[in-house]
């Protein structure tokens, strides 16, 4: 008998009996070295699905019925090709379900914990708003002109090549390639949502300096223990080329590949 048919079989028995029925009977021994390794599986896979709450959600009945089903291939209630995708689409539903209730739960929790020091910033950025030089867009995003460029201006599609120099509104820094002597190289896109227009506002050879709020930030998460969740960040950022995208190659691959720089 094939693995896969012992698996099959074993993870039927034992769901079936964790739903408290049985089928032929149960073993009080293992007597052969097939025995173990057969009950060692529907064991391990009993306890996965245990702690699984997709699994205990599942309907024994049809789920014994889909595995006759599938074994003489009779009185299909759904095309075979089509079980692997629906398996796949409800398991991706359930992950974003829990990663959206682990969300909710981190953002009420960072709400209270850090209540005043989003007052605090959100202070700071409406200050700075009414200070000579500062431009603020639609979004909330804040900047100021240091030095202004004549080159090209990055499309959402280009890489570009930039100097800069992160702090919170303390005056903390917390991250700086000015610090490292070394200039970063990204994607428009592979930034934070304050990254992504603001560069766009900026042509080759400028320097800007931008205020950026929590929610074009990284918000309620933060990225601790630099950056606390609700932080308005500051940059000066100097853009020093761009990058047009390239098309893709015949093999799929392109020469811009671009870390991720979601630390700006």
């Amino acid at each position: 008998m094939k693995l896969s048919k012992i698996v099959a079989i074993t993870v039927l028995g034992l769901t079936v009996v964790s739903c408290g029925k049985q089928l032929g009977g149960t073993k009080k021994s293992l007597k052969t070295e097939l025995d173990s390794v057969s009950y060692a599986l529907g064991l391990n896979t009993g306890a996965r699905m245990r702690a699984s709450q997709n699994a205990k959600e599942i309907d024994p009945d049809l789920y014994v019925q889909g595995f006759y089903n599938g074994a003489d291939s009779t009185d299909l209630l759904m095309k075979p090709e089509d079980a692997s995708l629906i398996i796949r689409a409800y398991s991706q539903k359930m992950q974003m379900a829990e990663m959206e209730r682990r969300q909710n739960e981190m953002r009420k929790k960072s709400e209270v914990e850090y209540a005043d020091y989003k007052k605090e910033n959100e202070a700071f950025l409406a200050e700075n708003k009414n200070k000579e030089g500062v431009v603020t867009t639609e979004s909330g995003l804040q900047y100021i002109v240091l030095k202004e460029g004549n080159g090209a201006s990055p499309k959402i599609a280009d890489y570009v090549k930039v100097h800069y120099h992160g702090t919170t509104t303390d005056g903390n820094i917390f991250d700086s390639s000015v610090d490292r002597g070394t200039p970063a190289e990204f994607g428009v896109t592979q930034v934070i949502k304050g990254w992504t227009e603001g560069l766009q506002l900026m042509k080759e050879g400028s320097k800007f300096k931008f205020f950026i709020p929590q929610d074009l930030a990284y918000g309620f998460q933060g990225r601790m223990p630099k950056i606390k969740p609700y932080s308005a960040l500051i940059f000066e950022v100097e853009l020093l080329e761009v990058k047009p995208a390239v098309k893709p190659a015949a093999d799929g691959h392109t020469d811009h590949s671009g870390p991720d720089h979601k630390d700006h």
